[in-house]
Order: structure tokens, then sequence, then C-alpha cells
């Protein structure tokens, strides 16, 4: 089954169970998803479908932070909603010793000496990593490997 038939079989036990906000939630990533397909006149495919929930994620993430510094703590508990829903058909994540690897293959992969070279790695980190890490964290630890710090 792909994610994209999962997160369909998922709407309808959600309607079927009544829950409302879960439901509200699958519908927006099912219409986000479907406004990427009609833009690039494509059918997504697993890895694209991360990607769109990553993009949401990371929106879910910035929305929290504000909700926050507003004192708006209702819309922080629904946006926390959303984000452990979305984060649940993200793939298992990568540990701290994979990701480190994975940064040190790309960089002697692309020869990389310094700061300058970091997008070179990134494109790289990027195909391999993409849905699996946080690129954030990713990036820095690039960023940090390149400079010496």
């Amino acid at each position: 089954m792909t994610l994209k038939e999962r997160i369909n079989e998922d709407v309808r036990n959600a309607m079927r169970a009544r829950e409302s906000t879960r439901v509200g939630a699958l519908r927006m990533l099912l219409a986000a998803m479907k406004q990427r397909e009609v833009d690039e006149r494509i059918e997504l495919d697993d890895t694209a479908v991360v990607a769109v929930i990553n993009r949401m994620l990371k929106q879910r993430r910035d929305s929290i932070a504000q909700f926050a510094a507003a004192g708006r703590q209702e819309l922080v508990a629904a946006e926390r909603f959303e984000l452990e829903l979305l984060a649940g058909y993200l793939p298992a994540g990568l540990s701290g010793a994979e990701i480190s690897d994975a940064v040190d293959a790309a960089i002697a992969e692309t020869g990389a000496r310094g700061p300058a070279d970091m997008g070179k790695v990134m494109v790289v980190l990027r195909a391999k990593l993409a849905g699996g890490a946080d690129m954030s964290e990713i990036s820095r630890q690039v960023r940090t490997r390149l400079t010496g710090a």
C-alpha cells in the first residue's frame, strides 16, 4: 500500500469513527497533495508525498512558535495535534550516527573543503536523506564540519 493510499484509507476510517479534527487535518494533507499534482501535472509517489508532509510540518512548527509567542494556547494545541498526526506518516528517522556517517560520506564524495562547498554537500544529502531526517539539523552538522567549529 502506498503512502497516498494509506492516507486515503485513514480519512475513511476517521470519518467512520466521527473524528472531525482528524478528518480535517487529513483532508488538508490530501488537498496539499492534490494541489501539487495539479500544479506539476504528475502523480505523487511516496517520496513526493513525504516532501509535501515535510513542508506542512515546517509550517506547523512555525505556526506553533508564533502562536506561543502570542499566548494563543488553544491554537498551539491544534497545531501540535496536526504536527503529531502528520509526523506519523513519515518513515522512521535516522539515528544520529547514521546522519553523521552520511554527512561524512557526502563531504568526501563532493570533495568539499570549506563553507563555500556547503551547497554541493547539501544537494547530495537531500537526495539521500529526504524524509529520513530533519534537513535543518543536517545543514547545521554540515556547516559545523566544513567550518571546523
